[in-house]
């Protein structure tokens, strides 16, 4: 068996507390931190992506909302998030219209779904995340959890991946 690389060893070395706190910065879920703890070893980044993947298809309705609430509304990333504001670069510069369409059909969409809208920023324009709110708008609540779901992994996944190249 081939050691794992140097970045994921020293993961999955960290004492239980500062690996809960540095799982809990990649998702703000303490389930989801939880769950890929507990899967470690892991003894290559798919592993821990696999573990990343099964967490989120395991949280409860409750705590896929408690790893929304950690999360930046699109166009208003946290001051001090380095992380979103990293992510939401692509709003970045965008017409002062196309930021407050976005901000509008975000509130329909929490009101509809009780949740902010959420939604892999990275690598998208404020148009292209208007347009994807904007076709999720007519989502029942099953296909948007499912579609929720799909993208809080793709961020984990980012932002994991981050982690290991630092």
């Amino acid at each position: 068996m081939t050691e794992p690389p140097a970045a994921l060893a020293a993961l999955a070395s960290l004492d239980p507390a500062e690996l809960r706190r540095t799982l809990l910065e990649i998702c703000p879920s303490p389930a989801w931190a939880a769950a890929v703890a507990a899967s470690r070893p892991w003894s290559d980044r798919a592993e821990l992506l696999a573990a990343n993947a099964k967490a989120t298809a395991q949280l409860s309705v409750a705590e896929l909302h408690a790893a929304l609430a950690g999360h930046a509304r699109i166009g208003a990333p946290g001051a001090g998030d380095a992380a979103s504001a990293r992510e939401q670069s692509g709003v970045r510069g965008a017409e002062p219209s196309v930021l407050a369409e976005l901000a509008a059909a975000g509130a329909v969409y929490e009101a509809k779904f009780g949740h902010l809208f959420l939604i892999r920023a990275s690598g998208r324009t404020a148009a292209d995340m208007l347009a994807a709110l904007r076709e999720r708008l007519p989502h029942d609540a099953v296909t948007e959890a499912g579609t929720v779901r799909r993208e809080l992994r793709e961020i984990n996944e980012l932002r994991l991946d981050r982690l290991l190249s630092t």
